[in-house]
């Protein structure tokens, strides 16, 4: 895992001196942030995996150097109210609770469920903040259970957080470029664009997709510390999360595959044929990536993708499909970055995306337009950190982290035509 690295401090915060013993009741602590979905654990200064965190909320907590870290967004300046909903399975605890630069030490006898209250604070700017729960002292064999990190005295509307669907909560939102091509161009056959990661933003579990279509996507993965893939899928036109579920005249065909490339089938978020090649790509590097549909006479469509290593000036085939009751040629062109690790979400990361180029029978045709667009995790607005844009002539992608001035969905943007075809002989690469 990657060190902590000052994800923001909220200095503009500041306790305001209020007795412990008034209730919650009273302060209006109206908005209760489940930690099942908005809390990661530090250990030493690192985020790690802990199974602390449970589909419940936080149980079982009994290691001291585990501080407990609780996301939210607030949007709106002014005075609120911190609580926690928290029990002891036994015995009694000593915790310390910080929001921003302030913190608050606090026992607990309570074996029930309780809103205790912590203390008012005072927002002088919107954005992410996080509450740090640390444990100190307890005579039991654990610290607490904490169900939700409680805020009051704002309006519920007004402070966003994971509220359900925890899973993909914690994945974080995923952002799409959606490519706009000129009603002029027609039937397109061929789709290149590039990727370049910049230096840091490699983080595990994120996938940099390149070249997305109505059928399958392309792209490049951080799969683990040692492991990092470029992988091509097909979906099948059978509707089901489950391979096994699909008849056989509805699979993806595997018709040939490049050197080092394993294949299979991929469930969960759809079915169909996998492709995909272990490669240290690296930081920093700019790869190319092209994709093909050819549709045939028989009610199919073959889609071939190749990858370009700009290191070695070398093009490789990844994998060729045949997808059946399919007769199309690439449609709703678009890239995307996501991460597929709820661990890793509490990371940014960002891509850059350029060069985009699409061919049909009249020549290549350059797309410096796109539509920003985001998952259902931004449109609920369960996560605010999420944004695209232009940066020196290419587009970019960021998500995760917990970062401020999220873009607006639907916004378009525009990047300079390089004008700059793209140089590649078809012929060469069969």
């Amino acid at each position: 895992m990657k060190q902590i690295i000052n994800i923001f401090i909220p200095v503009f915060l500041f306790f305001l001196c209020t007795s412990l013993t008034e209730k919650a009741e009273k302060l209006n602590l109206n908005t209760r942030i489940p930690t099942a979905g908005n809390s990661w654990i530090i250990n030493n200064g690192h985020y790690i995996s802990s199974d602390i965190i449970t589909a419940k909320g936080i149980r079982n907590w009994k290691t001291k150097k585990q501080i407990i870290r609780t996301f939210f967004h607030i949007n709106k300046t002014g005075q609120i109210a911190l609580g926690l909903s928290i029990r002891v399975s036994s015995g009694t605890s000593k915790i310390k609770v910080t929001l921003g630069n302030q913190s608050t030490e606090i026992a607990l006898r309570n074996t029930e469920f309780k809103d205790v209250f912590i203390g008012n604070f005072q927002i002088k700017v919107p954005g992410y903040y996080f509450v740090d729960i640390e444990g100190l002292d307890k005579s039991g064999d654990f610290y607490a259970d904490v169900d939700d990190i409680l805020l009051g005295d704002l309006n519920k509307s007004e402070i966003n957080f994971v509220r359900d669907e925890f899973y993909w909560g914690r994945r974080g939102p995923s952002v799409h470029l959606n490519y706009e091509i000129p009603d002029d161009i027609e039937n397109i056959e061929w789709f290149y664009s590039e990727i370049l990661i910049p230096a840091g933003q490699d983080i595990m579990g994120s996938f940099f997709m390149a070249n997305g279509f109505s059928e399958g996507y392309f792209g490049i993965q951080v799969n683990s510390p040692r492991e990092r893939r470029v992988l091509f899928s097909i979906w099948s036109p059978y509707k089901t999360d489950s391979p096994d579920e699909i008849p056989e005249e509805y699979k993806i065909k595997l018709l040939k595959k490049g050197s080092g490339v394993i294949s299979g089938e991929f469930g969960d978020e759809g079915s169909g044929g996998q492709s995909y090649k272990v490669f240290k790509w690296k930081t920093d590097v700019k790869y190319g990536f092209l994709v093909q549909a050819k549709p045939l006479d028989d009610n199919s469509t073959d889609y071939t993708a190749y990858f370009y290593d700009s290191e070695v000036n070398s093009w490789s085939l990844i994998a060729k499909f045949k997808r059946p009751k399919t007769n199309t040629y690439l449609k709703k062109l678009h890239s995307f970055l996501e991460n597929f690790i709820p661990e890793q979400g509490v990371y940014e990361r960002k891509g850059l995306y350029s060069n985009q180029w699409v061919y049909n029978s009249s020549g290549w045709h350059e797309l410096n337009r796109v539509k920003f667009s985001a998952d259902n995790t931004a449109r609920k607005q369960n996560r605010l950190d999420y944004s695209g844009g232009v940066e020196k002539n290419k587009f970019y992608l960021r998500n995760c982290g917990f970062m401020n001035n999220h873009t607006p969905i639907g916004i378009s943007f525009e990047r300079d035509k390089t004008g700059i075809k793209p140089i590649i002989d078809f012929k060469a690469l069969e």
